[in-house]
């Protein structure tokens, strides 16, 4: 089927990213990833309530990834952050995540996660850890992304390693981003949890 062609398409284009990874985990990830069935079939679905702004980051990137998810954008069920029940509201209203495999699937995977996550411009997600270890490659916008001691602007192309209970943060400003994202190590959800955070400069 058209659609189950498309979406292999991305899933393909998202594993070739973490093939490339440094960390093993990153071309497990993407094994486990293209081997593993989904038991869910993946229709067309109404769009969320970011979807323009998704569709906007992506039309925006040159990065082969943005280009296969945006073809995709019509079966992709985002939603909600994984660990919502740990973040206040004001932060899910600005961040929308899609969970493409993991221990509650759509693609089952008992020791991997792995999705899309985007985020809204001009809007500030505070500092967070959690067990997991984590690598989030952007592939489209950009944003000023904190990781541990290091600031800096990163944008499409840059994949930024997280290891477990390292602090991270990131602040868009007029466009945005949206990045795929990988766990590995302990992924587990309850860990998760904001920490003291002085960050209070706006993104120039």
């Amino acid at each position: 089927m058209v659609q189950n062609n498309i979406f292999h398409d991305m899933l393909r284009a998202i594993a070739e990213v973490y093939e490339t990874e440094a960390d093993p985990q990153g071309p497990y990830t993407a094994k486990t990833l293209l081997v593993t069935p989904s038991p869910v079939a993946f229709n067309p679905v109404l769009p969320c309530l970011f979807d323009a702004g998704i569709r906007a980051v992506l039309a925006d990137s040159t990065h082969p990834t943005a280009r296969s998810v945006l073809t995709a954008q019509n079966f992709l069920s985002w939603g909600s952050n994984p660990v919502e029940g740990n973040t206040e509201e004001s932060i899910a209203a600005m961040i929308s995540v899609l969970t493409l495999m993991g221990p509650e699937g759509p693609i089952p995977a008992p020791d991997v996660r792995l999705g899309l996550v985007y985020m809204r411009p001009e809007s500030y997600y505070p500092l967070h850890l959690h067990d997991a270890d984590e690598t989030y490659a952007i592939i489209a916008g950009r944003a000023l992304w904190t990781a541990g001691d290091d600031t800096q602007m990163r944008g499409a192309g840059d994949m930024i390693h997280h290891p477990s209970l390292m602090p991270h943060a990131f602040r868009t400003g007029s466009e945005g981003f949206l990045a795929i994202w990988r766990w590995s190590g302990d992924i587990n959800t309850h860990s998760y949890a904001f920490i003291e955070d002085h960050e209070t400069e706006l993104l120039a």
